[in-house]
């Protein structure tokens, strides 16, 4: 019987390994994934928003619980902040698609977002969450530097 049970188990193994990793170029991203590990996080995996609001030193108070998206907001005397995490990648990929009309820097992850008002936040966050710092254009005309 314990047999079976691992003979089971590894024939899943292949199955279980080769359903990841790929996300972003699915997503129509090329090129290689840069997302980068922070010291403080210790990993890449996507993450819980409580786990990654314990990270950047606040408790999270949850707005938004669905199937598509989960996302707390952090209040601190220096900073408000959205933490939004996603069971999938695409759903990360269309919360940014829809994003992107309003612009705005936003640091983003293995299946999170975490996106605040203050330009500075998604760089100094990045060196305890990871991730790469994006910029969102936005739609509607450019202020001139006149």
């Amino acid at each position: 019987m314990r047999r079976a049970a691992v003979v089971a188990g590894l024939a899943l193994l292949p199955l279980a390994t080769a359903c990841g990793g790929d996300e972003d170029r699915a997503a129509g991203q090329a090129g290689p994934s840069r997302i980068s590990a922070a010291p403080a996080a210790g990993v890449v995996a996507p993450a819980r928003v409580e786990v990654i609001a314990e990270l950047t030193g606040c408790k999270p108070e949850i707005r938004i619980e669905a199937d598509e998206l989960r996302q707390g907001v952090c209040h601190t005397p220096e900073v408000d902040y959205l933490i939004t995490t996603f069971p999938e990648e695409r759903y990360k990929q269309t919360w940014l698609d829809s994003a992107a009309r309003y612009g705005g820097e936003y640091l983003v992850g293995s299946r999170w977002i975490v996106s605040a008002k203050e330009p500075e936040m998604p760089e100094e966050f990045r060196t305890r969450l990871g991730g790469t710092v994006q910029q969102l254009r936005g739609i509607g005309p450019v202020p001139s530097t006149s």
